[in-house]
């Protein structure tokens, strides 16, 4: 056993920050002395919220846990966590569909770096069935997303709605 801290990255696109991800930033940030909410800049995809905005609401819903920190990062998550100094990647996992896509990733994260465990969490029940697809199609099909983002996240997306709607201001 070492005296280092216990460092754990929580990757993601974070787009938009689910009830379900703070729930699992939250617990995690009970068993990590500092845990890293990571966010992935990925060019191929086009995000509702840019890289920077997501990292502020990150910032803003977890200013009251100092352990909780908010970076971004691209290329191989791996090598993201050699470079901090990590013990382990946190991945929540909602569903049984869920498992196999990410037992590979772990299987290949290890293998890649035999030094990063990574530790699956599953988000309270109520949760369970909260992925950002979800909210963005919801919220783009006119429903409430109350309940299944925090309140920032909520009005960020109302405002982008005026914002991006002609004639509304």
């Amino acid at each position: 056993m070492t005296d280092r801290p216990r460092l754990a990255i929580y990757p993601g696109s974070f787009d938009p920050l689910t009830n379900g991800h703070v729930d699992i930033i939250r617990r995690g940030a009970r068993l990590f002395d500092r845990i890293v909410v990571a966010i992935l800049r990925n060019i191929e995809k086009q995000p509702l919220f840019s890289v920077d905005e997501r990292m502020a609401i990150a910032r803003e819903v977890f200013a009251d846990l100092p352990g909780v920190e908010v970076d971004a990062f691209e290329g191989l998550l791996v090598d993201y966590a050699r470079r901090r100094g990590a013990t382990a990647i946190v991945r929540g996992l909602r569903a049984i569909s869920d498992f196999e896509y990410e037992m590979q990733m772990a299987l290949m994260n290890r293998r890649l770096h035999e030094d990063v465990e990574t530790v699956f969490m599953m988000p309270a029940e109520s949760y369970s069935y909260v992925s950002s697809r979800l909210v963005k199609e919801v919220f783009a099909l006119g429903g409430d997303v109350a309940g299944l983002v925090p309140p920032l996240v909520e009005a960020r997306l109302r405002a982008s709605r005026l914002r991006d709607t002609p004639g509304k201001r």
